[in-house]
């Protein structure tokens, strides 16, 4: 029988202009020590990004959010970030920042199965 596991999640937000500290909720990444887990999802919606800010490069944007998610995924012989063990990928991807590119504060949970989490999580903060 599988239990109840201890998880971690933050949510994926673009702020274009920091200085206004308006921002829109884009995906989540959650993390489960111990199932090894650690997973992003994340959608760019260009429309509703252009009424955020019509000067916002959503191309620049997208290639932030697949570097996010190559280090979430890791790597053993990729760069040095991508190499790190899980828990210091999820601390580096959650570390506060002032760019484009943001995460809300870190939330837990528990949860069964994280993936199963992690969808109903994207649907309830992101879609």
């Amino acid at each position: 029988m599988q239990g109840m596991h201890l998880y971690e999640y933050a949510v994926l937000r673009v702020v274009p202009r920091v200085e206004r500290e308006e921002f829109m909720n884009i995906g989540v990444v959650l993390y489960c020590a111990a199932l090894g887990y650690l997973n992003v999802k994340y959608s760019l919606n260009p429309q509703r990004l252009a009424a955020l800010s019509v000067a916002l490069d959503v191309e620049e944007l997208e290639a932030y959010c697949k570097a996010f998610a190559t280090i979430c995924r890791g790597n053993k012989k990729g760069q040095e970030l991508e190499s790190l063990p899980a828990a210091s990928r999820f601390r580096w991807l959650t570390a506060k920042r002032s760019t484009v590119l943001q995460v809300s504060p870190v939330h837990p949970g528990f949860c069964e199965d994280p993936e199963t989490t992690l969808n109903r999580l994207f649907e309830q903060l992101v879609s």
